[in-house]
């Protein structure tokens, strides 16, 4: 889904209701700065927000997710594009997972094995240290690529509000987890809860 082209649909038919960005922020319980980051391409409305906004719009979600007003012909041919971005970004997310996975563990296994071995074999000092230097570089970088990945694959849905988010990198890293949740702060409702892991945003 193209978020600058949606968000210039939004502004286009929030203008046409003659409503300003506090006006239909404060009709949809959510601030005026929630309605300019949508505006502007930097987020998505959640979920729950969709038709709620869809209706004070005027239009339907197909043409919500599409950025422009669809004619009847197209309809069916716009649903289908849009169910396929949909799978597109699932499969997408999927796969940075997998990544996150593989760059993670090969980066500790290969700086554990160069740790190992600086300290198994006999070598000068200068050689030991150079080892593992570069093994503790070669298991952080491992480390940080996975958490990018991992990141970014999806978004978190609040228990609380089901706002979905992606978390600033600090939140993301201190934040406890099991494998489909982490505990973060809702950007919207201020809750701090286990935010379970969407596919898509």
């Amino acid at each position: 889904m193209d978020q600058v082209k949606i968000g210039k649909f939004i502004s286009q038919m929030r203008k046409e209701k003659g409503l300003t960005q506090k006006q239909l922020g404060d009709e949809l319980l959510i601030s005026d700065k929630t309605v300019s980051k949508w505006e502007t391409g930097k987020g998505m409305p959640e979920v729950s927000l969709m038709l709620p906004l869809c209706e004070k719009l005027g239009i339907n979600v197909n043409e919500l997710l599409t950025g422009e007003r669809i004619p009847d012909e197209d309809y069916k041919k716009k649903a289908e594009e849009n169910i396929m971005n949909i799978m597109r970004e699932k499969e997408e997310s999927i796969r940075k997972i997998i990544v996150s996975v593989i760059a993670g563990a090969t980066g500790i296994l290969a700086g554990c094995t160069l740790i190992v071995v600086s300290g198994v074999f006999d070598m000068a000092a200068w050689q030991r240290g150079l080892l593992l230097a570069i093994g503790i570089i070669v298991m952080i970088g491992g480390i940080a690529v996975a958490a990018i990945e991992d990141m970014t694959a999806g978004t978190y849905e609040c228990k609380h509000c089901g706002t979905r988010f992606v978390p600033s990198g600090i939140a993301y890293i201190a934040g406890p987890h099991t494998i489909t949740r982490r505990k973060l702060t809702c950007p919207k409702c201020g809750k701090r809860s286990y935010c379970k892991r969407r596919l898509t945003h």
